[in-house]
């Protein structure tokens, strides 16, 4: 298994329709929950989410893909911009781990 990072960055005045998508954006989530290091919301200087940050774990980029195809973030546009690199895990609940 490899690991992802994915930053996910909200388009403009996308909270409002970020809130309306959350309850199905959580269900997408925990139904890939095998997958799913660590997730949570980016915040502004305000406090307020202004988009995602995700670290998974899959066997390639192309599954990353299909996740992000099923992803109701963004096939509702709430996410404008998304970047995803590959992660070496270390620490993991402040454990260290072997990976690879």
């Amino acid at each position: 298994m490899i690991q992802f990072v994915i930053k996910a960055y909200d388009g403009k005045d996308k909270l409002d329709k970020r809130m309306e998508v959350r309850p199905r954006h959580l269900e997408s989530i925990a139904s890939w929950g095998k997958h799913v290091i660590c997730a949570g919301g980016l915040l502004d200087e305000n406090g307020k989410m202004k988009g995602s940050l995700l670290v998974m774990d899959f066997e390639s980029r192309e599954d990353v893909d299909r996740y992000l195809a099923s992803e109701p973030y963004v096939i509702e546009q709430v996410w404008e911009k998304i970047e995803v690199e590959k992660m070496n895990v270390v620490v993991l609940d402040g454990e260290f781990i072997a990976r690879k």
